[in-house]
């Protein structure tokens, strides 16, 4: 595996072309426009398995080697996220910087959508945080490259409920591996991040009867959830030092590093979030040696992208449910796949989605 090494904020030269060499990097597309303000960046991993896909992400970065640095770990990780759940599809992703909530407009998102047009379907966008499907209906004005727009349309609409029954499927896996049932009922699970899918997967653990605890940035929307949904709020501050059975980080990455690892007091980690490990090779090594059951982000939040997928199959709610179901199996698959091999279970996990890139290169 690849360590992932931050870009840093630079003493005078470019780093993007190491750093894309060192994670294997096809193309990566910068896009501006002055009359929007538009300032993006597209990046194709890996287009082996099939067309790019991975969503836009709209975000207020500190400074555009934080938004390099994302978009180049976030479509790193759909490449494998496609294969290991036998998608057609290689991985990409786009970064939008700035504040969803100020600076998006309906011109800025055609003007992405041409952007993405101009890429010939090399490059597939869809929704990811800051984004609607209202946004998606925007970009579709441009190009034919989107999925994720609204039912209306003819699409698959918000991809963020059955990205949640994924992940609700894959906590439920490695309960059954470590607790020997899949019930988690009475468990005390924190979610931190409430956004769309961290809504839906708080309305499933509270529908079985967990012990639910949230926390999130937005302090009015963690007041709405746990009153919709009668759950705890837990403040930033003490976050990291509870007692709890699952951890399910649904927010952004690298919530899993050198300082949470060593307060973490819970059995099992398994969320939505992409890229927890703030270093792949360090923190799934530290996870284990702590005998904690880790959950590939890339495998169990995959039902998002399986929902997406469906659409440009000619969309079915039940089919697309129904392969994210397969989670479940392919979780404990890999469980007991590390278990064999004395291998964490992020390294059984990159080793199935690799070994299917690996075969289909060899085919091509």
């Amino acid at each position: 595996m690849l360590e992932l090494k931050k870009i840093e904020k630079n003493k005078g030269k470019s780093l993007v072309i190491n750093e894309m060499i060192n994670l294997d990097h096809e193309q990566v597309v910068f896009c501006q426009d002055k009359e929007t303000k538009l300032k993006a960046i597209i990046a194709i991993h890996n287009t082996i398995l099939g067309p790019a896909l991975g969503g836009t992400r709209m975000w207020n970065y500190k400074n555009e080697s934080d938004a390099i640095n994302d978009v180049l770990r976030l479509s790193r990780g759909m490449t494998f996220k496609a294969a290991i759940t036998g998608l057609s599809l290689g991985g990409g992703k786009a970064v939008i910087i700035g504040d969803s909530k100020v600076d998006k407009t309906k011109a800025l998102m055609q003007k992405f959508g041409q952007f993405v047009n101009s890429l010939g379907g090399k490059y597939i966008t869809a929704e990811d945080v800051g984004m609607s499907t209202k946004d998606m209906e925007y970009v579709k004005k441009e190009t034919d490259f989107v999925t994720g727009i609204p039912v209306e349309m003819g699409g698959s609409g918000d991809p963020s409920p059955v990205t949640a029954y994924g992940v609700y499927m894959g906590m439920k896996a490695s309960s059954k591996y470590k607790w020997g049932t899949d019930s988690l009922s009475g468990k005390k699970i924190l979610v931190q991040g409430i956004g769309h899918v961290g809504e839906n997967l708080v309305k499933h653990l509270s529908e079985e009867g967990a012990e639910v605890l949230i926390n999130d940035i937005n302090k009015d929307r963690l007041f709405n959830i746990s009153e919709k949904y009668n759950v705890e709020i837990i403040s930033d501050k003490n976050i990291y030092d509870l007692n709890i059975d699952v951890y399910s980080p649904c927010a952004l990455g690298a919530t899993i590093n050198d300082y949470t690892l060593e307060k973490l007091k819970c059995s099992i980690i398994a969320g939505a979030a992409n890229n927890q490990l703030e270093n792949e090779n360090i923190h799934s090594k530290l996870i284990s040696e702590k005998g904690i059951v880790y959950a590939p982000d890339f495998l169990i939040n995959a039902g998002g992208l399986i929902n997406v997928y469906s659409e440009l199959k000619g969309y079915n709610r039940d089919n697309a449910l129904e392969k994210t179901r397969n989670i479940y199996d392919t979780t404990l698959e890999i469980f007991y796949k590390s278990e064999k091999e004395g291998i964490t279970t992020h390294e059984a996990a990159f080793k199935i989605a690799k070994q299917r890139i690996d075969d289909k290169k060899k085919q091509v």
